[in-house]
């Protein structure tokens, strides 16, 4: 078969790149090894926010006296949350295989692997092997859980993300390793439904990519809802030679043994690019990752890559705008190159936490004069009648010209308000414009108004 598009992969980036492919008039196919809609859709963004959904409403439940409301006691079902994870990210991947249907996109099951000549290779389950030619070759094969060297997964005692979501039973006890987006997730989860659990962090504070302000709240957080947090630490070894681990963790004191059932290693994802052809193909690698252009072109023509396996945030959201960047390119259009500086970050911890653009400490380091705005929750009507008081909002501005330059929020759904801020600084909206944008009351929103409001010296609610 001869295609103008092969995508090999299906996650964010693949099938969102073969949709658009499609409606462009291009001859399109994806390859799959596993499941449509990739790690994202089966064991990654879709299924965990569904496991923090039920920790959400177990936690509300115990909180309920506290809204007027009298329960009894109320009981977390292990195995049926996880059931609920793995129903609605099964529904899910139902959902793409109709939009490949709808999109008249081919899919081929197998594990793919580029070959020189513009040809895929694709080996099925059974063992049976054939290739497909096609004008255009987009890899997308994604990431998975990176592996420490002193923290090698078993699957059983040691595990990733994937078996920390499908665990037969909720251990009693759990170390965390790692506490990027993944392992403050799982670490919100599983504590809210009663296991204990220690994060242990290499960096000096917890979520370390995020503003230094916001890492403090949630680590202000995670203490007041029992959850032990370790930072500068890091885990040296685990002894699984008994019923359970004996973890081995280096802190600026010394040495301590933390004893648990299961540790989760949750030290970030790495590329999938060994076996895809690569090598064959003479596709050149940097630190580990596939070396493009703005349009995602490979060194070699005719070849492209998107997602986790090129240099640029490991998300969902910037797999998918590559992956429309990337066709929209190849069908001839002028696509506007991503600006990754405008890439909104989640962590559906709780709170929440959401991101965009420079840290404080990024925008001091790139030469610019501040203007920070803080706006706390507890100040927030919307949040006091909701009994979400934790967290605030930062806004960080240019002082010379009013630049948004960035905005860290934490707090109750702000995951759904970044969203502002990212086509606000897409359209180069100023600070005193944010000011004069009329913001409903009451609604958490409104605290990125009276935050801006702060910064301009001219704050009414604090």
């Amino acid at each position: 078969m001869n295609y103008d598009v092969i995508v090999i992969g299906s996650g964010p980036g693949g099938y969102v790149a073969a949709i658009r492919a499609s409606q462009l008039g291009l001859k399109t196919a994806v390859v799959e090894r596993e499941s449509l809609g990739g790690i994202c859709l089966n064991w990654g963004c879709i299924p965990t926010k569904a496991l923090l959904k039920s920790a959400q409403v177990f936690e509300y439940i115990n909180h309920a006296a506290e809204y007027g409301i009298k329960t009894a006691e109320a009981e977390a079902d292990f195995a049926a949350v996880i059931k609920r994870s793995r129903g609605v990210a099964d529904g899910m991947s139902k959902g793409v295989q109709f939009l490949m249907k709808k999109n008249k996109i081919d899919v081929i099951m197998g594990t793919g692997k580029a070959k020189p000549g513009n040809k895929v290779e694709v080996k099925a389950a059974d063992g049976t092997q054939k290739d497909y030619t096609a004008t255009s070759i987009i890899l997308a094969t994604g990431g998975r859980s990176r592996e420490l060297p002193n923290l090698k997964q078993d699957g059983k005692k040691i595990i990733g993300y994937r078996q920390a979501m499908v665990l037969p039973e909720q251990p009693k006890s759990m170390v965390v390793v790692g506490s990027g987006a993944i392992g403050v997730e799982f670490a919100y989860f599983y504590a809210t439904l009663g296991t204990k659990v220690t994060v242990v962090e290499f960096m000096e504070n917890i979520v370390p990519v995020e503003d230094e302000d916001i890492s403090k709240q949630l680590l202000r957080s995670f203490k007041k809802a029992g959850i032990e947090v370790m930072t500068s630490s890091s885990v040296e070894s685990v002894d699984t030679s008994g019923a359970g681990c004996k973890v081995q963790v280096k802190t600026a004191s010394g040495m301590q043994t933390l004893e648990c059932d299961i540790v989760l290693s949750a030290a970030g994802v790495v590329a999938n690019i060994e076996n895809i052809g690569l090598e064959e193909v003479g596709i050149k690698t940097e630190k580990g990752k596939v070396v493009v252009d703005e349009f995602y072109n490979t060194n070699i023509k005719g070849y492209y890559a998107i997602g986790d396996i090129v240099p640029g945030q490991a998300l969902a959201h910037v797999a998918s705008a590559e992956g429309i960047i990337c066709v929209e390119k190849i069908a001839g259009h002028k696509p506007e190159p991503l600006d990754y500086n405008n890439i909104p970050g989640c962590t559906y911890c709780s709170p929440e936490i959401a991101s965009v653009g420079y840290t404080e400490k990024a925008a001091k380091a790139a030469g610019y004069e501040l203007k920070i705005g803080k706006f706390p929750f507890s100040a927030s009507g919307k949040a006091s009648a909701a009994g979400a008081k934790d967290g605030f909002i930062k806004m960080i501005y240019d002082a010379k010209y009013g630049e948004l330059l960035g905005a860290h929020m934490i707090g109750a759904n702000v995951t759904e308000m970044i969203a502002e801020i990212v086509v606000a600084r897409k359209l180069e909206t100023t600070g005193h414009e944010m000011l004069k944008s009329v913001h409903p009351h009451p609604t958490m929103s409104e605290a990125i108004m009276e935050a801006t409001a702060d910064a301009y010296g001219e704050v009414i609610h604090l």
